[in-house]
């Protein structure tokens, strides 16, 4: 069976089988243009030893390339021991999140080695409703704050593998106290500006 979002964005099943071994998509519709996805990566048999200053330089590189090359911003991600967490939203019409998330890992691989991805991706494609600003913090929190729970820092802020990803903004951080009101001001400018 596989899961599609209507129009409101609620999911529906519909009558098929999701090959054995992957998690249900839904439509690539539901990945393309506006949307906001919330992306969590896992490596096989949650591997660890792979995260280092090193690595996140070369993410934030490969993910500057995604997000420029799909149309793509990243408000926050946060790359713990043996997974990572990213969410992303697309800025024009020709944004496409499953290519975007396909040519992340791919490009990582070298780095990640001789761990190895999860066969794919988790992924949580919000709805309408999760994009408004008390809801969409409330995401964008739970993802930052994943190093608390896990016990690794006391609090997010001092957690060194957390970051955004904005083209043409190097800047930006969500250290910054106006970080959020920064992030929708520029997604829509950039929105609009795709738009003309």
């Amino acid at each position: 069976m596989t899961i599609e979002s209507d129009r409101s964005g609620e999911r529906q099943r519909h009558e098929s089988v999701a090959p054995k071994g992957q998690l249900p998509r839904l439509a690539p519709e539901a990945y393309r243009g506006h949307a906001f996805v919330h992306w969590t990566l896992t490596l096989e048999t949650r591997a660890t030893g792979w995260l280092s200053p090193a690595f996140h330089h070369t993410w934030r590189n490969i993910l500057l390339h995604a997000c420029a090359r799909y149309h793509l911003i990243c408000p926050c991600y946060t790359l713990m021991p043996d997974h990572m967490h990213l969410l992303w939203a697309g800025t024009a019409s020709a944004s496409d999140q499953r290519l975007a998330i396909g040519f992340l890992r791919r490009h990582l691989v070298p780095a990640l080695a001789p761990a190895s991805w999860q066969k794919q991706p988790h992924d949580h494609v919000l709805r309408e409703s999760e994009r408004e600003q008390g809801a969409f913090a409330i995401i964008a929190h739970y993802i930052l704050e994943n190093p608390v729970r896990a016990g690794l820092v006391a609090r997010w802020q001092d957690y060194e593998y957390i970051g955004c990803c904005v083209a043409g903004y190097p800047e930006f951080t969500p250290h910054q106290d106006d970080h959020w009101l920064r992030f929708w001001r520029v997604y829509n400018h950039l929105v609009q500006a795709a738009a003309q």
